[in-house]
């Protein structure tokens, strides 16, 4: 196990700054993601850990050893991408043997450690074919299989499920963290889906424009968003904002009116509300007036949305407490009493909650 540490990182490409100048701590056998929309840095920061994108300035360290400046084979690493990447006229043994071969491993020595990692990742039976006779989830098992085989002291990982189909996605979730667990090695992802980067990390850092906007636990950061970008970005649905007044505990907007939320020192906030704290009933004198527009069935739960005013507002609602509610009817929406965040209208910065 390493950890990995940046300090100061930054890459520029001509004028722009991908990544702004980052400082990131990876502890010693921890599942790390980076997540964030599109041209936010990530991948960048993954590749520049790699080696295969060059640092503009800041240091990089793999353990207590300065890698900044060392070439991909000599950081002691291995990479899983997005698009597989395996060799087309090699078999699945041969793909996951390649890494072990090139490092000089011995033919009779490596039988034994592919046949283990063949099995770890219920992949036997398919030892003999070529890449193009599995199918993609096959494909990525393979891929692992090939990063996992020589031990390596980190794994990095580049979207490698974006291919994948959403059920095939989900067990091989569960996969790639079992497989973490068994080896405890450090293990940075980096994605662009929040819900998967809230289900694999053990530490998520959330980024935007090339910096990160916050790190921790991702309950911790689900709980607690630092900023009005964060708090949309993580959690699906999107946490609710409204922007209006706060005098004393009384919040008013355009919508309506919202009282018992915990007075602060500042008149203009954005107030924000996750759908399951949003509160629905047929007392429409109670709270704000609204109008269900749709109801989004998901089993056991369903997402209701409420058109206040000019604002629509997304409510998570239990089938136990959906009975009575239609499209169209008339209702009085509430927020619940504790689960409010506030925030400055001015920079979108966490004021309280």
């Amino acid at each position: 196990m390493s950890s990995v540490v940046l300090k100061q990182v930054e890459k520029a490409y001509g004028p722009v700054l991908a990544v702004r100048g980052i400082d990131l701590v990876i502890p010693d056998g921890k599942f790390v993601v980076l997540v964030g929309p599109s041209g936010c840095g990530k991948t960048t920061t993954l590749r520049m850990i790699a080696g295969l994108e060059s640092v503009t300035s800041g240091s990089i360290f793999i353990g207590d050893k300065d890698v900044t400046n060392l070439e991909p084979k000599d950081r002691d690493i291995s990479m899983v991408f997005q698009n597989y990447a395996l060799y087309p006229h090699l078999s699945v043994a041969e793909n996951i043997a390649f890494p072990l071969l090139a490092r000089g491993a011995n033919r009779t020595d490596i039988q034994p450690r592919i046949d283990e990692v063949a099995a770890a990742l219920s992949i036997s039976q398919l030892l003999n074919r070529k890449p193009k006779e599995l199918s993609g989830g096959q494909q990525q098992r393979v891929a692992i299989g090939r990063a996992i085989a020589r031990s390596p002291r980190v794994f990095l990982f580049d979207e490698p499920l974006s291919n994948l189909d959403a059920k095939l996605r989900v067990e091989m979730r569960t996969e790639l963290l079992r497989l973490q667990r068994e080896l405890s090695t450090t293990a940075i992802y980096v994605t662009h889906d929040q819900e998967e980067a809230m289900t694999l990390s053990d530490i998520m850092v959330v980024m935007r424009d090339g910096l990160i906007r916050q790190m921790g636990k991702p309950d911790d950061i689900y709980e607690n968003p630092v900023d009005t970008f964060v708090a949309e970005f993580v959690g699906s649905p999107k946490m609710n904002m409204i922007t209006g007044k706060l005098e004393g505990n009384r919040f008013a907007s355009p919508t309506g009116v919202v009282t018992n939320i915990q007075s602060s020192n500042h008149h203009n906030v954005i107030i924000g509300i996750r759908p399951e704290d949003v509160l629905i009933s047929g007392d429409v004198a109670n709270g704000m007036a609204g109008r269900i527009e749709i109801i989004e069935l998901l089993g056991p739960r369903a997402i209701v949305t409420v058109k206040c005013s000019n604002q629509r507002i997304t409510a998570v609602v239990e089938m136990a407490h959906l009975l009575g509610l239609t499209e169209g009817l008339e209702v009085g929406v509430n927020l619940r009493e504790g689960r409010v965040h506030i925030f400055s209208v001015e920079d979108g910065i966490r004021i309280t909650s």
